[in-house]
């Protein structure tokens, strides 16, 4: 059984200095390959390097680059121009993340429209997917994307965790959608158990988002309380749960889903 996670924030301290021990863990349960995320330019940078010092084979460690939304104050006209240049790297795979955080809004809503658009041009102009991120802004980000979605090669809601409509509008635009440990929190999540039934094999991808969002239900609980790739498989335990799926299942068509959308080399 294969793993693909989309969505590894690995150059997070709490991962960095125990990167190589990570990979080892993510390995031997299955975590095949991964995604590490990029949320600014620097991070971006540092994302690639990772993977390119992380993974001599260079079949199992992959990157993105963007701009997320709670930095968008920062991004100008030579944000764009580092980040073409970044997009140029064979290994980074994705635009992103970028979007719309209209929850905690650190960033004006209008300068986080204005860089989602710039990276949705970017986007266009590469051929590269998106790796999207929203937080109470799915109608804004489905109106900004859409002017785009006929031009853009694929798109991923990373981290999805909203009610059916948004889900619903998403699929309607051809969107991917990205599932972590927040359906395993019974506080939060269960709305999502009956959601996964409705996305199709095809459009579904799992990702753990470590160091964030530990599974709620995984035991034994790890001491250092933060989440990594090797616990994805608590994510494919719940998600396979509630769709009615065997956990191989789900492995095999969301593993196939990612490896196509961010073209990753298949492993023996």
């Amino acid at each position: 059984m294969q793993l693909i996670d989309i969505g590894v924030n690995l150059t997070h301290p709490s991962l960095a200095r125990d990167a190589r021990a990570l990979l080892e863990r993510a390995e031997a349960a299955g975590v095949r390959q991964m995604v590490l995320t990029g949320t600014n330019l620097e991070d971006s940078e540092k994302a690639l390097l990772a993977a390119e010092e992380l993974d001599e084979s260079g079949l199992r460690l992959f990157s993105t680059a963007g701009v997320h939304p709670h930095e968008a104050s920062s991004w100008n006209a030579d944000s764009q121009q580092q980040l073409r240049a970044l997009l140029t790297a064979s290994r980074v795979r994705a635009v992103g993340e970028c979007g719309l955080d209209f929850n905690r809004d650190f960033s004006p809503r209008p300068l986080q429209e204005k860089a989602l658009e710039d990276q949705l041009a970017l986007a266009v102009e590469t051929g590269k997917p998106v790796f999207l991120h929203e937080r109470d802004a799915d109608e804004r980000l489905l109106a900004i994307v859409r002017d785009y979605r006929d031009q853009l090669s694929a798109a991923v809601v990373h981290c999805f965790t909203g009610e059916k409509r948004a889900l619903y509008a998403y699929l309607d635009l051809d969107l991917h959608i990205g599932i972590t440990g927040w359906i395993c929190d019974e506080r939060r999540g269960t709305h999502l158990h009956p959601l996964v039934r409705d996305i199709p094999r095809g459009r579904l991808m799992l990702e753990s988002d470590a160091p964030y969002l530990l599974p709620r239900s995984l035991r034994p609980k790890p001491r250092h309380g933060h989440n990594e790739p090797a616990f994805l498989t608590e994510v494919l335990r719940e998600v396979a749960l509630h769709r009615g799926e065997s956990p191989e299942v789900l492995a095999a068509h969301t593993t196939a889903c990612a490896r196509a959308f961010f073209d990753l080399p298949p492993l023996d």
